[in-house]
């Protein structure tokens, strides 16, 4: 008898302790009500404004980041189509006015993007989206906190994609809309500027690339950059080029291989040559512009025969498209 009594507690004070830590993963991060309107750091995009009546609860902005843009439908444990982004990421979340469905806050939306010239890349809704947090989850990285406000009741959640092209980079937009309460909805409105990372912010780790190569023998450059299907070589690829000079200025008794590397978008062939094409313009930029002896390096393109992830998501694809040094 003592021995159920003692297991009935055990019960009920687990089931109080993972209540309290569930209000803990809803709340944290956020004030329950912003009697006085927007979060103090919070404001609109200058591109959209937000929803009449909408008070802002969240506000994040960096610089440059990385954003996996979602472009299809929520199928088999994840988005089936995705598009990685690198530039200035502004993330905003709203709270709507009460009573406000998710159709209304949809249909302005599209409204105001397509007025505002984005052309639609993707919408989708309810069961579209997976279930309970697998859009909010996929939106934040996995990031439980980030996502469990954004969590719809009834499966009332709408989607909204767009692209803004531009003559100095292209902007695209993420809209997320779910119902929360029977009263309240939230939207998750995320800008993604793509433009290239300002130069010198970044520079090329000599200690990096000396121990790489000489305990692995190889190292991957990704900060090396060029125009889509071909070999020419971007201006923000400068300080790679410069760090790899200077450290075979360092190092005169190391030669390199330079291997050029794609993904596997395309057939074969092309992708083997522009590879060796690529490999071949690294080489050619560290002799004519920075002196180094062209006998010490060699240009090897392998197209996608080498990946280091899948070809399946444009993420994988991204991390295959690389130049690789490996010591001779």
């Amino acid at each position: 008898m003592a021995s159920c009594f003692v297991t009935c507690i055990m019960r009920i004070t687990n089931k109080v302790i993972a209540c309290f830590f569930l209000l803990l993963l809803l709340t944290s991060g956020y004030a329950v009500a912003y009697p006085n309107g927007d979060l103090d750091n919070g404001r609109d995009h200058p591109l959209i404004s937000r929803y009449d009546g909408s008070t802002i609860i969240r506000y994040d902005e960096k610089g440059f980041d990385e954003y996996l843009l979602p472009l299809g439908e929520f199928r088999n444990g994840r988005v089936s189509k995705t598009q990685l982004l690198q530039g200035k990421v502004t993330r905003i979340r709203y709270e709507a006015p009460k009573d406000a469905s998710t159709l209304q806050i949809y249909l302005s939306y599209e409204m105001a993007l397509t007025r505002a010239g984005f052309e639609i890349l993707f919408s989708g809704k309810n069961e579209e989206l997976g279930k309970d947090l697998d859009w909010p989850s996929f939106l934040f990285n996995r990031d439980l906190v980030s996502a469990t406000r954004l969590m719809a009741i009834g499966q009332d959640q709408r989607c909204l994609v767009g692209k803004l092209p531009n003559s100095m980079y292209d902007i695209y937009v993420s809209i997320f809309i779910s119902k929360v309460s029977h009263n309240s909805s939230l939207i998750q409105l995320d800008f993604i500027e793509v433009k290239p990372m300002e130069p010198g912010m970044v520079k090329v780790n000599l200690a990096y690339l000396a121990e790489s190569i000489v305990e692995a023998g190889h190292v991957a450059i990704y900060s090396i950059y060029f125009d889509i299907n071909k070999a020419d070589i971007k201006p923000e690829s400068e300080e790679a080029i410069e760090g790899i000079a200077e450290f075979l200025r360092k190092n005169e008794e190391i030669n390199l291989y330079v291997i050029g590397h794609t993904d596997n978008t395309g057939t074969l062939d092309f992708n083997m040559e522009l590879s060796q094409r690529r490999a071949e313009a690294v080489v050619d930029a560290l002799v004519s512009e920075y002196n180094i002896d062209k006998m010490r390096l060699q240009p090897v393109g392998i197209g996608p025969l080498s990946p280091i992830s899948t070809n399946r998501t444009d993420e994988g694809r991204s991390k295959n498209r690389r130049v690789e040094l490996v010591e001779r």
